[in-house]
């Protein structure tokens, strides 16, 4: 199955295998750690009961420790080094067929696009705008006429004076303040009683 594998699979693959690798290395640096500690307290308890043979033998013992780290550090740091490099080759390879994929699309799309049908067209739907922009300009006269017509046709009975205007908006403006106090009202009510509850409670 793996010769069927699309380079991109391949790919994440290999990532894969890298950032392993690079996971391992931490791990063995993270023991030699763990190991230099162990070491360094092996040496004072032999230092303590003043077995010199083994304080020396625990002493180049960690030193050996300190160098494989110091080792297993310079690799780590070479690979992710490595990986910065393969991803900044990837993005540049990336680009490059990016850039490609569009000079070929921008090519097509001049070769289809016909600019003298796309500037009738336009100039077609221009002077259709224009029409319809007149259109709706007389329509909206006409109404606003019809509007001013039926305003100004009153009969005796139904005429309703300026003055009768104003008193409607005056009451509603009254009526709500009224609604306004009913609801102060409702509030102040409600605040004493729980005023009242608390007072017995005490």
């Amino acid at each position: 199955m793996g010769l069927f594998k699309s380079s991109e699979e391949r790919r994440i693959e290999r990532d894969i295998k890298i950032r392993q690798g690079i996971r391992r290395i931490e791990k063995a640096i993270r023991e030699q750690g763990r190991f230099a500690d162990d070491f360094v307290r092996h040496a004072q308890e032999a230092k303590k009961i003043g077995d010199t043979q083994q304080y020396k033998f625990i002493r180049n013992s960690l030193k050996k420790t300190a160098a494989i780290r110091k080792l297993l550090e310079r690799q780590l740091l070479t690979v992710k080094n490595a990986l910065l490099i393969k991803r900044q080759a990837e993005a540049s390879a990336d680009f490059a067929q990016g850039m490609g994929l569009m000079a070929a699309e921008i090519g097509r799309l001049f070769g289809e696009t016909d600019l003298v049908k796309t500037q009738g067209e336009w100039e077609r739907a221009m002077l259709q705008a224009e029409t319809m922009e007149e259109r709706m300009g007389m329509f909206l006269d006409s109404v606003e006429d019809m509007a001013a017509q039926g305003a100004s046709m009153k009969t005796d009975g139904e005429a309703v004076s300026d003055e009768e205007i104003d008193r409607m908006i005056d009451a509603e403006a009254e009526a709500e303040h009224r609604r306004e106090l009913d609801k102060l009202s409702g509030l102040r009510a409600e605040l004493d009683a729980l005023k009242r509850q608390g007072e017995k409670q005490k």
